[in-house]
């Protein structure tokens, strides 16, 4: 009996050994740094150039009409010493409403531009965030931890951080390499 178990004990040990070095390797933990990975993704600067061109457009549109209308507001100034007084309230009533027209479309424009803003940003986060999913399970890791600078993880040590190998093979993808 006493020689059936020191073999045993042998292979016990082996398996246990085996078991660690392999469950060590596909348990490891390891992070992205988010921010980087936003900034360093050539889909966000695409994305990002498009918006702000988009943007652009539509500020100059909400310029225009306030250049227009302050156009008709010195008008006003000048030719108002020779308007009658009703003339006068007319004008500045036309005058009031087309200012207030314009506050509420420039409103509109600001809260249409924030809203498209998040929903561009958003379609990169979830294409990151899609492309770490799958690189997490082709490459056999049970976690990968999204690290914001904001405090998420405090400290890690830097053969865990998986950013760069991610984003080089995220921008491959995105170029359809």
């Amino acid at each position: 009996m006493q020689k059936l178990s020191f073999p045993l004990a042998i292979i016990a040990l082996i398996i246990s050994i085996i078991s660690f070095f392999y469950f060590k390797n596909n348990n490891q933990q390891v992070y992205v740094d988010v921010n980087k990975l936003l900034d360093g993704y050539e889909r966000t600067a695409v994305v990002r150039s498009e918006f702000e061109k988009k943007a652009a457009s539509m500020n100059a549109n909400v310029d225009s009409l306030l250049g227009d209308w302050q156009k008709e507001l010195k008008v006003y100034e000048k030719e108002r010493s020779g308007m009658s007084k009703k003339e006068l309230a007319l004008k500045q009533e036309l005058l009031g409403n087309k200012q207030q027209q314009l506050n509420a479309y420039q409103q509109a424009i600001q809260k249409q531009l924030k809203e498209e803003d998040q929903k561009v940003t958003q379609t990169v986060v979830n294409d990151i965030n899609d492309f770490v999913k799958e690189y997490g399970k082709e490459n056999g890791y049970s976690i990968i931890l999204g690290a914001t600078g904001s405090g998420t993880i405090m400290y890690a040590d830097e053969s865990a951080d998986l950013t760069d190998e991610i984003l080089e093979k995220l921008n491959k993808s995105f170029k359809g390499e």
